[in-house]
């Protein structure tokens, strides 16, 4: 490893072993934000600019040089190891190496603490409006679905037993529903956390007139996040809620994938699913197994989890603390989990292929007492009166049929009502 940019004393011995403890996993882990770091180190050179504390030409000869880091990071010239403590230190030593003193400069009136910040919250940032891209074509994908699968009965069920008939338009319009919802949360939360961090340093602020307006376009955020110790006390939170917000369509999804988890069983026999989407036993040759659909039902318990160490993690007083590093390895493996699940949901709703035939049999006589009881309150009968009565007449229910009782079903959202066009345009405003 390079000499800490920490290090005061060049002749002190590094305990190697402590060292690799302190930098834990943030050489991998960093490979995800050094693009990041990078992009709010060519702002901070360019506000250092404005108050001269660099020339133009030197920061014009420094954004070349993080330009060509950028270029050598995408090209697999340059590779974060352990050569270096973190992304931060790996810039700098790039910098010194190719301009000399002039790449000392750089880190003038900045912190590795809002440097960490910045690039996260650009990388939450980015990460939020992939999620709602993906929102957005799940949300589109289950209106589809509904709205060609509207006419097809499906039986309903309450405390996982028969209820009521439903349809396969009224299920797929549910999730649809629920994503729209989720994309108002993710929306939210891109909106509380599009705020800049830049130049807070250490939490406590420098003694130089650092324009932060410029660094706060120049980065393409909303607002500058002002007070600098809150800008340190909101590591954690920002992300909590950037999880809180991904957990959302997590939890929408693992509700889909547990219903096609029981639909697809020889039991029910509801679902195909394509030949893609599942896998075969290593012994039993009789065997096709939903396993992408168990895999998105778990991805749910990393978000779950990584938001619970991050609870523990930020228990802490004001201001930096180390501890604060930890909240890095979940936050990632928690968004990574989430987008690729949401990348692949829409491709999984439509690949869910229902069986009519096997839907129209498993309704049957007794799902339509309550379409009964309605009907003969409708008549005047009290609804406690015709509920004890439709339990004595149930023979006169043997010839209703599905169809019938999805056709009749026409309250707001019902089967034969279900404002999917009031879906559609809630979706088209997001």
């Amino acid at each position: 490893m390079t000499a800490p940019i920490w290090q005061k004393n060049s002749k002190a011995t590094i305990d190697q072993t402590i060292m690799d403890f302190m930098a834990g996993e943030d050489i991998i882990l960093d490979r995800q934000l050094i693009g990041y770091d990078i992009q709010a180190s060519k702002a901070h050179v360019k506000g250092l600019d404005s108050i001269d504390i660099l020339t133009s030409t030197e920061a014009m000869q420094l954004i070349a040089q993080l330009d060509a880091l950028q270029t050598a990071i995408d090209e697999k010239a340059f590779v974060l190891d352990d050569r270096f403590e973190d992304c931060h230190s790996a810039i700098e030593s790039y910098l010194v190496e190719n301009l000399g003193e002039l790449g000392k400069k750089v880190h003038t009136g900045r912190s590795r603490n809002d440097q960490i910040l910045v690039a996260t919250r650009l990388y939450l940032k980015d990460s939020l409006k992939t999620a709602i891209e993906y929102a957005k074509t799940s949300a589109d994908a289950c209106l589809k679905q509904a709205a060609e699968t509207q006419e097809i009965p499906m039986p309903g069920y309450t405390h996982m037993q028969r209820a009521v008939p439903s349809s396969c338009g009224m299920w797929f319009g549910g999730f649809a529903e629920a994503m729209i919802d989720n994309l108002m949360t993710l929306n939210s939360t891109l909106a509380l956390i599009d705020s800049n961090p830049l130049g807070t340093a250490a939490g406590y602020g420098v003694n130089l007139p650092l324009d932060r307006t410029l660094t706060t376009k120049e980065l393409g955020f909303a607002r500058m996040q002002i007070n600098p110790i809150y800008a340190q006390n909101s590591r954690g939170k920002y992300e909590l809620a950037v999880l809180n917000a991904l957990s959302q369509c997590l939890l929408d999804i693992r509700r889909y994938c547990w219903d096609l988890s029981l639909f697809t069983t020889q039991e029910f026999d509801f679902v195909s699913l394509p030949d893609e989407m599942t896998t075969g036993s290593s012994i039993m040759p009789n065997k096709r197994n939903p396993d992408l659909v168990e895999l998105m039902r778990a991805a749910y318990a990393t978000v779950q989890s990584a938001m619970v160490e991050l609870q523990t993690l930020i228990s802490l007083p004001s201001g930096y603390q180390r501890d604060l590093q930890f909240t890095k390895g979940p936050l990632l493996r928690a968004v990574k989990k989430s987008l690729q699940t949401l990348m692949l949901f829409p491709q999984l709703v439509e690949g869910t292929k229902f069986k009519a035939d096997k839907l129209s049999e498993a309704i049957d006589t007794p799902m339509y007492a309550t379409d009964f009881a309605v009907e003969l309150s409708a008549r005047g009968m009290p609804f406690r009166d015709a509920y004890q009565q439709v339990v004595e007449r149930y023979d006169e229910l043997h010839d209703r049929t599905p169809q019938q009782s999805v056709e009749k079903r026409v309250s707001p959202g019902g089967c034969a009502d279900l404002h999917l066009c009031c879906l559609r345009n809630r979706l088209g405003k997001m």
